[in-house]
């Protein structure tokens, strides 16, 4: 658990988050591990449960994996703009990151995860033949040897707002391109 100064300066919440992020990319029971993505669908909104998979706190960046064929792909690809929202209940934090996505469907970072990935029960959500959403009493089995339709997404975080429900009284901080300042919770 994070220290109770980093619920006090400011600089040292900044370091307290991403720390818990990159904590929550290791440990599945973490409560920020399955965050929300929500993404603009034309004129409205879409949201689901993504794994947080990777964390680059120097780079401020997030990673996710994805079926390039999924709805988020083509949403992303539109307005890149997105909003991760987490909830951990052992900390009381709620974290919302403000984001620019990307996709990688070919590059280079994507084999060394899918050599990781392969051998999990959750590769076959990546290399079924039909698209996500598709009814699946038909689908085939496929081949483990392909990364099917594997792809990365990048999140490159512009904003943070934490919001804390401590004991002590409810908390909240936003850190962006004007800087880190407390604001009403």
């Amino acid at each position: 658990m994070p220290s109770s100064a980093a619920q006090d300066d400011l600089a040292a919440l900044r370091i307290a988050l991403w720390d818990e992020l990159q904590r929550a990319a290791r440990d599945k029971g973490h409560g920020w591990r399955t965050p929300v993505l929500a993404t603009r669908d034309g004129d409205g909104a879409d949201a689901r449960t993504v794994v947080l998979r990777e964390v680059e706190a120097a780079r401020r960046q997030v990673l996710l994996y994805t079926d390039a064929r999924s709805a988020k792909v083509s949403q992303l690809q539109a307005h890149p703009k997105a909003t991760l929202v987490a909830w951990c209940p052992r900390l009381g934090w709620q974290l919302r990151l403000k984001a620019r996505l990307s996709l990688d469907t070919d590059g280079l970072a994507r084999p060394s995860r899918w050599a990781r990935l392969k051998l999990s029960p959750a590769a076959q959500d990546y290399m079924s033949p039909l698209p996500p959403g598709s009814p699946a009493d038909a689908a085939p089995v496929p081949a483990r040897d392909t990364r099917g339709h594997f792809a990365l997404i990048r999140a490159e975080v512009d904003a943070i707002d934490w919001l804390g429900l401590l004991p002590a009284g409810h908390r909240r901080a936003v850190f962006d391109a004007a800087g880190a300042r407390w604001v009403t919770p």
